[in-house]
């Protein structure tokens, strides 16, 4: 027979039982709502989207074909979107990187270079171009020597001694493909085989300064020399083309990993559903390209391979120097 005492003894220790349970249940379901809370205080939620890209010889321009995007944008994400105008390929990868810009292009090169320094900057997409008078069908440009029809410069190797332009030290055609690709195909140093490397502020000022005569040569982004040509400024059969490239990826498109992933989803599509989308045709014509395709960390690794290229390059320039 169980006695009272038993009973209460049974229903004390039952309780001491359910009350752990209720304890560690309480202790579970706190977890999980700082876990939730400390989600959400690490995604980025903001009332507004800054979007801005690389300078390019038509920013102004291009700024605003962007409005039907930047308007598509809006629509998608609910978010307020702004426009940041930069000053350099540098000053948008700082802004992405300080958290004062969202959404970019950036250039190959700089891509990696900002990825570096924030690794949650994630890149979604590219335009496929068309065919163009220089371009290549495709999301992959080249960089292309140039020189003017009718001067002397007609092979590589005429061009030793002579002055050459470069786009700017963050181009990845316009300064870090002659340097690390051009340069060991022609089994030299840049520095040494030409006369002088100007840096002409973009692939438009190069292009129009080697046809004005004002440099000898230059190295230009196939899509970017196409640009000129359709404005009229020049012809195509104005020029020597002296070498290609093999192809890389086009601007990459990216924004920052701190966003909401739904935030980030959305913006993805938006670009992604331009090709469908009729109010973005002038855009798409500018660019020269039918569509986006979604591009990935990985299609910029040859761009990567160029970059340690490059700093071997500079390690053995400051060993012989030193010498």
């Amino acid at each position: 027979m169980i006695s009272c005492t038993n009973i209460l003894l049974i229903n004390k220790n039952r309780g001491k039982v359910i009350m752990n349970i209720l304890k560690k249940v309480g202790v579970f379901f706190s977890i999980c709502l700082i876990s939730t809370s400390a989600y959400s205080a690490q995604c980025k939620n903001p009332k507004q989207l800054r979007f801005s890209i690389i300078p390019t010889e038509e920013s102004s321009f291009e700024l605003d074909l962007y409005k039907p995007v930047l308007a598509k944008l809006k629509q998608n994400t609910g978010k307020k979107i702004e426009f940041y105008m930069p000053t350099s390929y540098a000053s948008v990868a700082e802004a992405l990187i300080g958290g004062f810009v969202d959404i970019a292009v950036l250039g190959p090169y700089g891509y990696i270079t900002a990825k570096k320094q924030d690794p949650s900057i994630t890149v979604f997409a590219t335009y496929a171009k068309k065919k163009g008078y220089m371009q290549n069908e495709g999301p992959g440009y080249q960089s292309v020597l140039i020189s003017k029809k009718g001067s002397k410069y007609t092979t590589e190797e005429s061009l030793r001694g002579t002055t050459v332009g470069h786009a700017d030290p963050g181009s990845t055609s316009g300064d870090l493909i002659p340097r690390v690709v051009w340069a060991p195909h022609m089994k030299t140093d840049s520095d040494k085989f030409w006369k002088r490397v100007v840096y002409t502020g973009g692939h438009d000022l190069t292009t129009l300064a080697v046809h004005s005569g004002k440099i000898d040569a230059g190295f230009v982004a196939s899509h970017r020399f196409d640009n000129v040509v359709a404005k009229g400024q020049v012809k195509l059969e104005d020029f020597n083309i002296l070498w290609r490239s093999p192809s890389v990826p086009q601007d990459p498109f990216v924004f920052s990993g701190k966003l909401c992933k739904d935030i980030q989803d959305n913006i993805k599509k938006t670009f992604l559903d331009l090709g469908n989308d009729p109010g973005a045709k002038k855009f798409l014509n500018n660019l020269k390209s039918s569509k986006f395709v979604e591009m990935t960390d990985k299609d910029y690794d040859v761009i990567r391979t160029l970059a340690v290229a490059k700093a071997e390059f500079k390690k053995k320039k400051a060993a012989a120097a030193k010498k």
